[in-house]
């Protein structure tokens, strides 16, 4: 799935970390939380496999905004929340 600049996509609400020894980049504070594609970065090595010498496929980065006063209690005028997050942690709002 490509998501393209605009589009409305929720971060999987996923706790890989309660299963066993995993790495993951994405932050516990937008898991679950609903935020905008900004821009598709390319494709990546995925670094969840990277971490532990596995084979890594290439998987799409993107640019995701997020509104702060959902992620803080008392955003300052002007804060931004941007994180880079790959597609498969990603699910399409309709």
């Amino acid at each position: 799935m490509m998501l393209t600049p605009g589009q409305r996509v929720r971060v999987r609400d996923d706790w890989p970390e309660t299963r066993g020894p995993c790495h993951i980049r994405t932050p516990h504070y937008v898991r679950g939380r609903h935020g905008v594609v900004v821009r598709y970065l390319g494709d990546f090595a995925n670094p969840e496999d990277l971490a532990f010498a596995r084979p890594a496929a290439l998987l799409p980065l993107y640019h995701v905004r997020f509104d702060p006063h959902a992620i803080w209690r008392e955003p300052h005028a002007g804060d931004e929340v941007l994180i880079e997050l790959f597609g498969h942690w990603l699910e399409e709002e309709t």
